[in-house]
């Protein structure tokens, strides 16, 4: 393709599968990166700064067919710490598309979390992002997806939970009968190529998980994990109030010490939540070429036996 595909996020779990992915169908792709010593590799061109710097968002976008942000925070002690990212850095992005002459497709990887803003920061900082991609869906294609969990290789906060089932464990924080979807990295960046090339812009918000009717329940993941290793795997539900109690004092710790936790009592709020399943055929319907290929008891087993 001589196309160029601007990436943000390129260096993160997902951005370097989508990086991977693009360069292997030959695809030009100009990444930004805040890291000096970024691999160089054919095709592939880095673009040194950060969602706070204008000049370089603006050498990133210039002349390119499609943008695909996926650069994002996860871990926060405050909701400022969230919105400077997530929120104005996105809103940065698209202010330097706007000064293009020809604007290219925009996508937006947002997060199912943002069906339940008023959970946890996090939450509030993607629903709020998608709100800033939606006041400039006038201006250029827009297409925004929000995917459920996504794991697969380079996934470093999934991965300890399934590991753990080696040990006939499975650490639960939430009810047991809550239902959540799973996607698979690959599953998610073959979307986002399809989105890429499609003839015609896909314009949009779309929910993403693997399909799996109803989702996925621990116990359902308990029974998966059991089949594979072929020994009991129970699941150990932590107490609610153990938990918020854990992750109050880590959120208090971060301030003191200035670190970004993962567990706080929003995060507690999104694992307590008793629905995350999506509802993908919106997204089947308007992508025509993609359909998920992997489900958990096809992938488990390379992630656990490991």
């Amino acid at each position: 393709m001589s196309e160029v595909v601007a990436v943000t996020g390129a260096t993160g779990f997902i951005g370097q599968v989508l990086l991977d992915l693009l360069l292997e169908r030959g695809c030009r792709v100009r990444a930004l990166t805040r890291h000096p010593l970024s691999v160089e590799r054919e095709n592939l061109e880095w673009v040194h700064g950060n969602l706070d710097d204008h000049d370089s968002l603006r050498k990133l976008v210039a002349g390119v067919s499609a943008v695909i942000h996926c650069a994002g925070v996860v871990r926060g002690n405050s909701l400022e710490s969230f919105w400077r990212y997530n929120v104005d850095g996105t809103d940065n992005l698209l202010r330097a598309i706007i000064d293009q002459k020809i604007k290219p497709r925009f996508l937006f990887i947002s997060s199912l979390a943002a069906r339940k803003s008023n959970l946890s920061w996090y939450a509030t900082s993607k629903f709020e992002a998608e709100r800033v991609v939606n006041n400039y869906s006038h201006e250029f294609p827009c297409t925004i997806l929000r995917p459920a969990a996504v794991y697969g290789r380079g996934d470093k906060e999934l991965k300890p939970l399934f590991e753990a089932t080696r040990y006939g464990l499975l650490p639960v924080v939430g009810h047991l009968n809550n239902r959540f979807g799973l996607l698979h990295v690959d599953d998610l960046v073959a979307a986002i190529y399809c989105w890429f090339s499609a003839d015609e812009p896909v314009k949009g918000l779309f929910e993403i998980d693997d399909g799996t009717p109803g989702g996925y329940t621990y116990q359902l993941v308990a029974s998966i994990a059991q089949d594979i290793l072929g020994k009991p795997v129970r699941c150990i539900q932590f107490p609610e109030g153990l938990v918020r109690l854990i992750a109050n004092i880590n959120l208090s710790l971060s301030k003191l010490l200035n670190y970004s936790p993962m567990l706080t009592p929003g995060k507690v709020n999104e694992l307590q939540h008793p629905d995350w399943v999506c509802d993908t055929m919106p997204l089947k319907r308007d992508l025509v070429s993609w359909y998920p290929n992997l489900r958990l008891c096809d992938t488990l087993p390379q992630l656990i036996k490991h």
